[in-house]
């Protein structure tokens, strides 16, 4: 034992050495919070502390997996085994099958996830002959388990007339009787629903004290990891076990609170000390993972919030590289510009992809860096969701535009056929599969001819076939003039899916939406491609092709050396030599939704201390000037996060040389000056600069005007490769990545480049367009 606290530094040592009493660890990123915990555990078990007296609650059971691990190393396995650890769902689950007959529960009860819970609210709705258009199932669910998290009770919330008014103004006036009715279900049912195992804890401890006496003086030692993410629910039970002996001994870190829409309450930890008497308050501070430009350009954002604890995060690792910012024009550019720079360093130091790591603040911006990794042929994880095109909403669109180019896709009519619902329901699906087997014809053929086959559906039901039948043929004949994002536009107007997902309110409706506008976005971005691709359009069939490759590629080998892609929630906990932190925008992140109070803001800067601390050598920010939003070009503005951060810890890569302002008007015209001309870094009003504060120079940096040769819809097309090709070279294109010149044909305007690309094969390029680099 001796050995492992001498490997601790003398912070991370005074903690794990101080046996009673009330104590905080404020733990800054990469500080070793983990291994701290991990040996004071096994510490008070080397002083004669029985390990069925020590509760230990993590926030998830991969963190709680690797602590008894750890522990078991150092005091064997066999004991590590008699600690009560997990998440506080696991352990007070656990609890409550010991005393569920005092609730009226079997011990054996069931606990409901997010889809049984959802089901249930979905037939009570329906049974009750509500409309499910205003009583929408999911949003009814997630607020049933926000007020169960409040610990707001059926009676609590009859006692409320706010509440009550509330969903009143909200056209739910009966959300109440849900609430009750869904309450009762469960209970003759057995089961507990998720939330419930925390409303329930509490419930037990505070109707039966002798239930409290029991747990107190069994858990007469406390250890909370990630104590800022902890909720209401969580606090009050934690609270009450520990007020016996008050051996709680809380760890984490203000600055990385970032579950509030989950229910976290920062104040749990800012409040901590006012809770105990005689709190002994530790800091973490020095960081093992970062260098000190990371770590420094840290501490500066952080600056920013006036809601934090005091402490100074510092590292005695090297300087290292600067955070690179870097400008793009477009979001389709800054994936190539991501996929490039990793493809580089990778060659230039010899790295694994699993070194690298690319974050967003949403799942849609998946898109760009996926179809970018791809065409270089890196490949990449997504974690905590599906690969881009395999997401349902996506794979929904993808399975009508499948049946324009082939209407004889069983699956892709499967999928679709009664979605969105137009009636149409298995038994119909049976019939005509049935049909297809006895006529010896497709599905769809039969749905053409159903007045003529004999296939025991009746008359209403026909009607609804032939609608899907001429929906889909008019889709057909759109698609023989429309380009593949006007034709998908039309389809989701006619199909009218778009609607189908905007019913639904809730955080997974809001992602499926943006998903929707990252499909488009997609589109218009190859449709702008095709341009360079001879006797090509951008049609569907063309976008069909390059998808199929697509999802062919997300395809898992079991290969783990892979680029990480997430959200930056995820991120939390994890660390990369390599990071990219894309979508550095306003509206994007700090997000648009977390923008009307200061507390949001916050939160949103924490989210992005958070991002930058996973970096542990070199980190770098993109944003973009332009983003397509629904398939149209918009500007967009760079984070003020960029300037926020201390500017001696930033190289800005962009070249700037040939950027200017080209006036729509000219300043003749003015009486005055042309103020441009007298720009001048100095304070308004008298106020001198904060130290943080970028000066005018960084600032054109950041928010330079586009470049005079970017061309729009009525322009000039671009100049495109103008060297001296030669079959047998090998060529990089930012889109299709790298590939062989086969062969050339034409001359002048119209020569061509047959090319055959390691990713996505033979392409024909009109050189005028094409944007080639010769590499070998």
């Amino acid at each position: 034992m001796q050995d492992y606290i001498s490997q601790l530094n003398d912070a991370q040592r005074e903690p794990v050495l101080q046996k009673e009493g009330p104590m905080i660890i404020i733990a800054g990123a990469g500080s070793g919070k983990t291994r701290v915990l991990t040996i004071r555990i096994a510490y008070l078990m080397q002083q004669g502390v029985d390990p069925f007296n020590i509760l230990s609650l993590t926030f998830t059971n991969k963190a709680a997996k690797e602590m008894k691990k750890r522990i078991g190393d150092i005091v064997g396995a066999g004991q590590a085994k008699n600690l009560w650890m997990g998440t506080f769902h696991s352990v007070f689950a656990k609890l409550l099958r010991m005393e569920a007959d005092k609730l009226g529960y079997p011990s054996n009860f069931t606990i409901y996830d997010s889809q049984d819970s959802q089901r249930l609210t979905s037939a009570i709705i329906k049974e009750m002959g509500l409309d499910k258009d205003v009583y929408k199932y999911k949003q009814i669910q997630s607020r049933i388990s926000s007020l169960k998290n409040g610990l707001i009770t059926v009676r609590a919330y009859y006692n409320d007339a706010d509440l009550q008014e509330a969903d009143a103004m909200a056209r739910r006036p009966r959300f109440g009787e849900i609430y009750k009715e869904y309450v009762e279900r469960c209970f003759k049912a057995g089961a507990m629903d998720f939330d419930d195992l925390l409303l329930k804890t509490n419930e037990l401890i505070n109707r039966f004290p002798e239930v409290l006496a029991k747990y107190q003086n069994r858990f007469q030692y406390i250890l909370v990891d990630e104590y800022q993410d902890t909720n209401h629910s969580q606090y009050l039970i934690v609270k009450a076990l520990s007020d016996k002996f008050q051996n709680i001994c809380v760890v984490g870190d203000d600055a990385q609170s970032i579950y509030a829409f989950r229910g976290a309450n920062i104040n749990n930890i800012l409040n901590f000390q006012k809770d105990y008497d005689n709190v002994k308050a530790y800091r973490l501070e020095q960081n093992y993972r970062s260098t000190k430009n990371i770590v420094e350009a840290a501490n500066s954002i952080i600056e920013h919030n006036k809601t934090k604890l005091d402490k100074v995060v510092w590292t005695a690792n090297n300087d290292g590289p600067k955070i690179i910012v870097h400008r793009l024009m477009s979001d389709a550019e800054e994936g190539r510009y991501v996929a490039g720079s990793i493809f580089e360093n990778k060659m230039q130091h010899q790295l694994d992809n699993g070194k690298f790591a690319i974050l967003y603040r949403t799942n849609a911006q998946s898109r760009a860096m996926e179809d970018a990794l791809r065409k270089r042929d890196i490949p990449y994880r997504i974690y905590g969701g599906l690969s881009f095109y395999q997401r349902k909403e996506v794979k929904d669109v993808l399975a009508y535009l499948r049946l324009v180019v082939n209407p004889k896709d069983e699956e892709a009519i499967k999928r679709v056929i009664n979605y969105p619902a137009r009636g149409i329901g298995a038994t119909t699906m049976d019939r005509l599969i049935a049909a297809t087997k006895h006529y010896d014809r497709t599905i769809f053929e039969v749905m053409e001819n159903i007045d003529r086959v004999d296939a025991g559906i009746n008359s209403s039901t026909k009607t609804k076939l032939k609608n899907f039948v001429t929906m889909i043929k008019s889709f057909q004949a759109l698609d023989l003039t429309q380009n593949v994002f006007e034709l998908t536009e039309y389809v989701l107007k006619k199909t009218a899916l778009l609607t189908e997902l905007k019913k639904d309110g809730t955080q997974e409706g809001i992602s499926r939406i943006e998903n929707m506008e990252e499909l488009l976005n997609g589109m218009r971005d190859f449709v702008e491609g095709q341009k360079e691709v001879a006797d090509a359009r951008g049609a569907l069939s063309e976008f069909l092709e390059d998808v199929a490759l697509a999802t062919d590629l997300d395809k898992d080998t079991g290969d783990d050396d892979r680029v990480s892609l997430m959200t930056i929630h995820l991120s939390k906990g994890l660390e990369f030599p390599y990071l990219y932190i894309v979508g550095m925008e306003e509206d994007l992140f700090p997000s648009g939704m977390s923008m009307n109070t200061r507390e949001d803001l916050e939160e949103e800067r924490r989210l992005f201390y958070v991002a930058l601390t996973r970096a542990e050598h070199q980190a770098y920010l993109t944003y973009t000037l332009s983003r397509y939003r629904w398939g149209k070009l918009v500007d967009a503005e760079p984070s003020r996060f960029i300037t926020e951060i201390n500017q001696d810890y930033i190289e800005y890569t962009t070249p700037i040389d040939n950027y200017r302002y080209k006036p729509l008007m000219n300043n003749d015209l003015w009486d005055e000056p042309d103020k441009s001309k007298l720009r001048q870094s100095k304070p308004k009003n008298g106020t001198p600069p904060s130290v943080n504060q970028p000066n005018e120079e960084q600032i054109r940096k950041l928010r330079k005007m586009r470049p005079v040769s970017r061309t729009t819809s009525n322009s000039s097309a671009p100049s495109g490769f103008e060297g001296d090709l030669q079959p047998g070279m090998i060529v990089e294109h930012a889109r299709f990545g790298r590939g062989t010149v086969v062969n050339l044909e034409g001359a002048g305007g119209e020569k061509k480049a047959e090319i055959n690309f390691n990713v996505g094969g033979l392409k024909k390029l009109l050189l005028r367009f094409a944007k080639l680099d010769v590499v070998g």
